[in-house]
């Protein structure tokens, strides 16, 4: 099966598929994806898109991101919710060049813990549900907000934590390409941070490590922190989870 799935304008398009996960078991292909901005999608991508016969989006990004670059175009059966995890605005592009990349991007993902909790629990109880899959969440570059989602959802699903980080770490090999569309996108502006785009394993380590040590597991935060219920986690396994092939 194929983890990248190829669009000419989206370009961290990922399935998360085949990873060995709890009870000797691995996550089921062609259900849960993770993607940058599909307000991009139009003619042989938006054809591809509907190929893959979704049914639900989840879009992590401020209604203002949304009104400047637009949503994923509507369609019969595609259910749309929008829930913006990150509380805080701020502009990647503008970080001083001398910032350490994983703190500070560690720092964010946890301030989203906290501050989204709302946001986070709802997403989770949509992809909980097997009537609302196939299913996609995804941020502006899919890197950052859609890198936590995932994170979550995996670890729910008894995916190894070094399976986790390396799946955040693939948003890496789109770095090139989302750096050229906000070039595109902002051609007034000029960009301080040379990691802008990058998504180095170690962030992923780090805000993992720090969320277990505050909640003392990622299940704990799910449950005493979100409020999400052993059913619904139950749920998400029963339908996400089979057999290793």
């Amino acid at each position: 099966m194929e983890r990248h799935l190829k669009f000419e304008r989206l370009h961290n398009f990922r399935d998360l598929g085949g990873y060995p996960a709890a009870d000797g078991r691995q996550v089921r292909w062609g259900q849960l994806y993770r993607s940058d901005n599909l307000g991009k999608l139009k003619g042989d991508d938006l054809q591809r898109f509907s190929e893959l016969d979704i049914r639900t989006v989840i879009d992590l990004r401020y209604p203002f991101e949304i009104e400047a670059r637009g949503r994923v175009p509507e369609a019969d059966g595609l259910a749309y919710h929008n829930l913006s995890i990150e509380h805080r605005p701020y502009w990647q592009a503008d970080v001083p060049a001398d910032v350490d990349t994983v703190r500070f991007l560690a720092d964010r993902y946890l301030e989203v813990a906290e501050d989204g909790v709302l946001e986070i629990r709802q997403a989770l109880e949509i992809l909980a549900s097997e009537d609302n899959a196939p299913a996609v969440f995804h941020c502006a570059a899919g890197k950052d907000r859609t890198g936590l989602i995932a994170a979550l959802v995996l670890s729910l699903l008894g995916v190894s934590e070094a399976d986790i980080v390396a799946d955040f770490a693939l948003t890496g090999l789109s770095t090139e390409r989302t750096l050229a569309d906000f070039l595109a996108n902002h051609p007034e502006r000029t960009y301080t941070w040379p990691d802008y785009g990058k998504a180095p394993a170690a962030v992923m380590e780090l805000f993992l490590a720090e969320l277990k040590a505050k909640h003392g597991s990622v299940h704990s935060y799910v449950t005493d922190v979100l409020g999400v219920d052993e059913k619904t986690i139950a749920a998400l396994r029963l339908h996400l989870l089979t057999d290793l092939s």
